[in-house]
C-alpha cells in the first residue's frame, strides 16, 4: 500500500513537471514569434533574410535603419519589461496570498510613476536619473505602505487597502504635477504614463536589461521559500525558512526591477497583476511559476503592442490594450472576492 501511495505521488510529481516544462516552452516559442513579429511589421514589412543580415551589422538601406534603430529596441524594451512586470506582480501576490496585492494595485508602480513624471516635467533630468528615483521612489512606497498597515498586528487585507489609498494620493499628486508643469512637457508624459514602447532607444535599455538579469535569477533561487511563504507564516517558519529575510529579499528584488521597468516603459497597465493568475491556470500548482509568470509578461506586453499597433485604424499605445484586458478581470475579481467575504 505505502508503495501504491509512492508510485501514485511521483507520477503526480512527473506529470506536473512535464506540464510545466510544456508550457513553459510554449510560452517560450511564442515570445519568440511575437518578437519576430515585431522586428519584422512595420510600415514597411521586410524580408526575414534583410532583418538578419540588418541585425548582424549589415548596411541595407532603409532596412537597418528600422530594424536596429526603431523595432529592436522597442522589441527589447517590451520583452524585459513584460519579464519584470510577470515576476514582479506574481512575486507579490504569492508573498502576500493576495491576488489584489500586486504592485499595480497597491501602490507601487504608482510611487515609481510619481517620482519619474516629477523628474521628466519639473526637473527635465536624464534617462538615468529618472530610473534611480523611480527605484528609491518604489522602494520608499513598499516602506511606507508597510508601516501603515501593521497597526497591532500585520494584515494582508490592511496593507492591500492602505496601498489602495497611498496609490489615490499618488496618482493626485501626478495629476497636479501635470496641472503645474510646462506645456510642452505634458504630452511626453501623458504618453509615457500610459505605458508605451513607442520612442525606445538602445541606450535607455541597459539598466532595465541589467536589473533582470541581476535580480530576477535572485527571486526564482527564492522560489521554493516563496512557495512556502504562500502557506502562511506559521507553517513557513516551521520548514525552517527565514521569512523576514526572505520577504527583504524578494520585495526589494521584485521593487527594483518594477521600478526600472516602469522608468522604462512607463507603467504598463495590469500586466503584473494578469500575468501570474494566467501562469498559475496553465501550469497549475506544486512547481514554480515565476518563470511562466515573467514569460507570459512577456507574451502580454509584446501581443498588446502588435494589436495596438496593427489591429485598428488609429495606433494605440501597448498600455491601452492591456488595460481594456484586465480591467474587465479586476471588476470580476473584487466581486467574487467580496462574495467570498475576502474583503
Amino acid at each position: 500500500m505505502k508503495n501504491k501511495s509512492m508510485e501514485f505521488i511521483k507520477e503526480g510529481i512527473k506529470k506536473r513537471r512535464q506540464r510545466w516544462i510544456l508550457v513553459t516552452g510554449i510560452l517560450t516559442v511564442l515570445a519568440c514569434i511575437f518578437s519576430c513579429m515585431m522586428l519584422l511589421l512595420g510600415n514597411t514589412i521586410y524580408p526575414l533574410q534583410d532583418v538578419i543580415r540588418a541585425l548582424y551589422g549589415e548596411k541595407i538601406p532603409g532596412v537597418s535603419f528600422a530594424v536596429t534603430t526603431l523595432r529592436l529596441p522597442r522589441m527589447l524594451a517590451g520583452l524585459f519589461a513584460g519579464f519584470a512586470f510577470g515576476v514582479a506582480g506574481h512575486t507579490f501576490q504569492t508573498m502576500l496570498r493576495n491576488p489584489l496585492a500586486n504592485p499595480n494595485v497597491i501602490g507601487i508602480t504608482a510611487g515609481s510613476s510619481a517620482a519619474a513624471v516629477f523628474c521628466i516635467v519639473i526637473l527635465h533630468t536624464s534617462n538615468a536619473v529618472v530610473s534611480i528615483a523611480s527605484v528609491i521612489a518604489g522602494l520608499l512606497t513598499v516602506l511606507i505602505i508597510y508601516i501603515l498597515s501593521r497597526g497591532s498586528s500585520f494584515s494582508i487585507g490592511r496593507l492591500i487597502l492602505v496601498g489602495i489609498g497611498i496609490q489615490a494620493m499618488l496618482n493626485a499628486a501626478i495629476s497636479y504635477i501635470l496641472l503645474v508643469g510646462a506645456e510642452q512637457d505634458i504630452p511626453a508624459a501623458l504618453r509615457w504614463l500610459s505605458g508605451s514602447l513607442n520612442g525606445s532607444q538602445m541606450e535607455e535599455l541597459p539598466s532595465l536589461i541589467i536589473s533582470v538579469i541581476i535580480f530576477s535569477p535572485v527571486i526564482i533561487l527564492l522560489g521554493k521559500r516563496l512557495s512556502m511563504l504562500e502557506l502562511g507564516e506559521q507553517a513557513a517558519t516551521s520548514l525552517g525558512v527565514h521569512t523576514d529575510k526572505t520577504r527583504i529579499a524578494l520585495i526589494v528584488s521584485s521593487v527594483i526591477i518594477i521600478a526600472v521597468a516602469t522608468a522604462t516603459t512607463g507603467p504598463i497597465a495590469f500586466v503584473a497583476f494578469l500575468a501570474g493568475p494566467i501562469a498559475k491556470r496553465l501550469v497549475g500548482v506544486g512547481l514554480s511559476n515565476i518563470i511562466p509568470a515573467g514569460l507570459v509578461g512577456v507574451n502580454l506586453v509584446l501581443a498588446s503592442d502588435l494589436i495596438g499597433q496593427f489591429a485598428f485604424d488609429v495606433r494605440y499605445p501597448v498600455g491601452i490594450i492591456t488595460g481594456l484586458l484586465g480591467a474587465p478581470y479586476l471588476i470580476y475579481l473584487l466581486i467574487r472576492m467580496n462574495r467570498k467575504g475576502d474583503l
